[in-house]
Protein backbone atom coordinates (compact mmCIF):
# COMPACT_ATOMS: atom_id res chain seq x y z
CA UNK A 1 0.00 0.00 0.00
CA UNK A 2 2.84 2.38 0.90
CA UNK A 3 4.56 1.62 -2.38
CA UNK A 4 1.41 2.41 -4.35
CA UNK A 5 0.94 5.64 -2.40
CA UNK A 6 4.55 6.60 -3.05
CA UNK A 7 4.18 5.91 -6.77
CA UNK A 8 1.16 8.22 -6.80
CA UNK A 9 2.73 10.99 -4.73
CA UNK A 10 6.08 11.19 -6.52
CA UNK A 11 4.65 12.34 -9.89
CA UNK A 12 2.38 14.77 -8.08
CA UNK A 13 5.31 16.17 -6.12
CA UNK A 14 7.34 16.46 -9.29
CA UNK A 15 4.57 18.38 -11.04
CA UNK A 16 4.12 20.60 -8.00
CA UNK A 17 7.82 21.50 -7.87
CA UNK A 18 7.91 22.12 -11.61
CA UNK A 19 4.85 24.36 -11.36
CA UNK A 20 6.44 26.37 -8.55
CA UNK A 21 9.58 26.98 -10.58
CA UNK A 22 11.89 24.66 -8.66
CA UNK A 23 13.31 23.12 -11.83
CA UNK A 24 13.87 26.54 -13.37
CA UNK A 25 15.71 27.73 -10.27
CA UNK A 26 17.91 24.64 -10.40
CA UNK A 27 18.65 25.15 -14.08
CA UNK A 28 19.52 28.82 -13.71
CA UNK A 29 21.60 28.17 -10.60
CA UNK A 30 23.68 25.66 -12.56
CA UNK A 31 23.89 28.12 -15.45
CA UNK A 32 25.38 30.76 -13.13
CA UNK A 33 27.93 28.31 -11.73
CA UNK A 34 28.87 27.15 -15.21
CA UNK A 35 29.32 30.74 -16.44
CA UNK A 36 31.49 31.58 -13.45
CA UNK A 37 33.60 28.46 -13.94
CA UNK A 38 34.24 29.44 -17.55
CA UNK A 39 35.24 32.92 -16.39
CA UNK A 40 37.65 31.44 -13.85
CA UNK A 41 39.22 29.30 -16.58
CA UNK A 42 40.11 32.44 -18.53
CA UNK A 43 41.46 34.23 -15.46
CA UNK A 44 43.64 31.21 -14.77
CA UNK A 45 44.85 31.21 -18.36
CA UNK A 46 45.88 34.85 -18.00
CA UNK A 47 47.67 34.14 -14.74
CA UNK A 48 49.64 31.35 -16.44
CA UNK A 49 50.79 33.75 -19.15
CA UNK A 50 52.18 36.31 -16.69
CA UNK A 51 55.41 34.49 -15.67
CA UNK A 52 56.21 33.82 -19.34
CA UNK A 53 55.60 37.46 -20.17
CA UNK A 54 57.79 38.68 -17.30
CA UNK A 55 60.60 36.34 -18.37
CA UNK A 56 60.40 37.54 -21.96
CA UNK A 57 60.82 41.21 -21.00
CA UNK A 58 63.30 40.68 -18.16
CA UNK A 59 66.43 41.03 -20.31
CA UNK A 60 65.18 44.21 -21.99
CA UNK A 61 63.62 46.15 -19.09
CA UNK A 62 66.70 46.46 -16.91
CA UNK A 63 65.54 49.90 -15.75
CA UNK A 64 61.93 48.89 -15.10
CA UNK A 65 62.33 46.54 -12.14
CA UNK A 66 59.57 48.29 -10.18
CA UNK A 67 57.05 47.54 -12.93
CA UNK A 68 58.14 43.90 -13.18
CA UNK A 69 57.94 43.56 -9.39
CA UNK A 70 54.39 44.95 -9.39
CA UNK A 71 53.31 42.46 -12.05
CA UNK A 72 54.95 39.55 -10.22
CA UNK A 73 53.42 40.53 -6.87
CA UNK A 74 49.98 41.00 -8.42
CA UNK A 75 50.26 37.57 -10.06
CA UNK A 76 51.26 36.07 -6.72
CA UNK A 77 48.27 37.63 -4.97
CA UNK A 78 45.91 36.26 -7.61
CA UNK A 79 47.40 32.79 -7.18
CA UNK A 80 46.97 32.90 -3.41
CA UNK A 81 43.18 33.24 -3.65
CA UNK A 82 41.46 29.88 -4.03
CA UNK A 83 37.95 30.39 -5.35
CA UNK A 84 35.20 28.34 -6.99
CA UNK A 85 31.55 28.65 -8.00
CA UNK A 86 30.62 27.76 -4.42
CA UNK A 87 32.06 31.11 -3.27
CA UNK A 88 29.60 33.22 -5.25
CA UNK A 89 27.55 33.84 -2.10
CA UNK A 90 30.61 34.89 -0.09
CA UNK A 91 31.00 38.68 -0.51
CA UNK A 92 34.34 38.79 1.32
CA UNK A 93 36.00 36.17 -0.89
CA UNK A 94 34.54 37.67 -4.06
CA UNK A 95 35.71 41.16 -3.08
CA UNK A 96 39.27 39.91 -2.51
CA UNK A 97 39.20 38.03 -5.80
CA UNK A 98 38.01 41.04 -7.80
CA UNK A 99 40.50 43.34 -6.08
CA UNK A 100 43.38 40.99 -6.90
CA UNK A 101 42.31 40.62 -10.53
CA UNK A 102 41.98 44.39 -10.81
CA UNK A 103 45.49 44.88 -9.47
CA UNK A 104 46.86 42.37 -11.96
CA UNK A 105 45.05 44.12 -14.82
CA UNK A 106 46.52 47.47 -13.75
CA UNK A 107 50.03 46.04 -13.41
CA UNK A 108 49.83 44.45 -16.87
CA UNK A 109 48.60 47.73 -18.35
CA UNK A 110 51.63 49.51 -16.89
CA UNK A 111 53.93 46.82 -18.26
CA UNK A 112 52.43 47.15 -21.73
CA UNK A 113 52.72 50.94 -21.60
CA UNK A 114 56.39 50.75 -20.59
CA UNK A 115 57.13 48.24 -23.36
CA UNK A 116 56.43 50.99 -25.88
CA UNK A 117 59.79 52.48 -24.90
CA UNK A 118 61.69 49.35 -26.01
CA UNK A 119 61.66 48.88 -29.81
CA UNK A 120 63.85 45.78 -29.61
CA UNK A 121 61.44 44.18 -27.15
CA UNK A 122 58.45 44.91 -29.36
CA UNK A 123 60.20 43.23 -32.28
CA UNK A 124 60.99 40.12 -30.21
CA UNK A 125 59.00 37.19 -31.61
CA UNK A 126 58.31 35.57 -28.23
CA UNK A 127 57.08 38.84 -26.71
CA UNK A 128 54.79 39.49 -29.66
CA UNK A 129 53.38 35.97 -29.45
CA UNK A 130 52.72 36.33 -25.72
CA UNK A 131 51.04 39.69 -26.27
CA UNK A 132 48.79 38.12 -28.88
CA UNK A 133 47.86 35.36 -26.43
CA UNK A 134 47.25 37.91 -23.68
CA UNK A 135 45.02 40.01 -25.91
CA UNK A 136 43.00 36.94 -26.88
CA UNK A 137 42.67 35.92 -23.23
CA UNK A 138 41.53 39.39 -22.20
CA UNK A 139 38.87 39.24 -24.90
CA UNK A 140 37.70 35.85 -23.65
CA UNK A 141 37.59 37.14 -20.06
CA UNK A 142 35.37 40.01 -21.19
CA UNK A 143 33.11 37.61 -23.09
CA UNK A 144 32.77 35.16 -20.20
CA UNK A 145 32.21 37.93 -17.66
CA UNK A 146 29.43 39.25 -19.87
CA UNK A 147 27.81 35.81 -19.98
CA UNK A 148 28.17 35.49 -16.23
CA UNK A 149 26.49 38.87 -15.66
CA UNK A 150 23.59 37.82 -17.88
CA UNK A 151 23.25 34.42 -16.15
CA UNK A 152 23.10 36.07 -12.72
CA UNK A 153 20.49 38.56 -13.93
CA UNK A 154 18.27 35.71 -15.17
CA UNK A 155 18.72 33.77 -11.93
CA UNK A 156 18.03 36.79 -9.71
CA UNK A 157 14.89 37.59 -11.68
CA UNK A 158 13.33 34.18 -11.11
CA UNK A 159 14.13 34.03 -7.37
CA UNK A 160 12.58 37.47 -6.90
CA UNK A 161 9.38 37.05 -8.88
CA UNK A 162 6.12 35.47 -7.71
CA UNK A 163 5.40 32.58 -7.28
CA UNK A 164 8.94 31.23 -7.66
CA UNK A 165 10.21 33.46 -4.85
CA UNK A 166 8.23 31.26 -2.43
CA UNK A 167 9.93 28.14 -3.74
CA UNK A 168 13.30 29.90 -3.56
CA UNK A 169 12.78 30.84 0.10
CA UNK A 170 11.60 27.35 1.03
CA UNK A 171 14.69 25.73 -0.49
CA UNK A 172 17.13 28.43 0.63
CA UNK A 173 17.91 30.05 -2.72
CA UNK A 174 18.82 33.72 -2.46
CA UNK A 175 19.83 36.37 -4.97
CA UNK A 176 23.47 36.55 -6.03
CA UNK A 177 25.33 39.85 -6.07
CA UNK A 178 26.21 40.49 -9.67
CA UNK A 179 29.88 41.35 -9.31
CA UNK A 180 30.92 43.68 -12.06
CA UNK A 181 27.52 45.16 -12.91
CA UNK A 182 28.75 48.60 -11.89
CA UNK A 183 31.60 48.08 -14.40
CA UNK A 184 29.53 46.30 -17.06
CA UNK A 185 30.55 48.66 -19.88
CA UNK A 186 34.20 48.26 -18.92
CA UNK A 187 33.87 44.47 -18.72
CA UNK A 188 32.21 44.01 -22.08
CA UNK A 189 34.29 46.45 -24.15
CA UNK A 190 37.37 45.31 -26.07
CA UNK A 191 40.45 45.58 -23.84
CA UNK A 192 43.34 47.78 -24.93
CA UNK A 193 46.06 45.13 -24.90
CA UNK A 194 47.78 46.26 -28.05
CA UNK A 195 51.13 47.77 -28.94
CA UNK A 196 52.51 49.39 -32.05
CA UNK A 197 54.89 47.43 -34.21
CA UNK A 198 58.23 49.17 -34.84
CA UNK A 199 59.08 50.06 -38.44
CA UNK A 200 61.87 47.43 -38.53
CA UNK A 201 59.42 44.68 -37.64
CA UNK A 202 56.84 45.59 -40.26
CA UNK A 203 56.79 43.49 -43.43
Amino acid sequence: MKRILLLILLPCLSLLLAGCGYNDIQRLDEQVKSAWSQTLNQYERRAELVPKLVNSVNAYMVNERAVLTQVTEARSKVGSIQISANDLQNPEVMARFNEAQGQLSSALSRLIAVSENYPQLKSDALFRDLMTQLEGTENRIATERGRYVQAVQEYNLIVRQFPTLITAKIFGYDTIENYGVSRQEEITKDPEVKFSVPETAKP
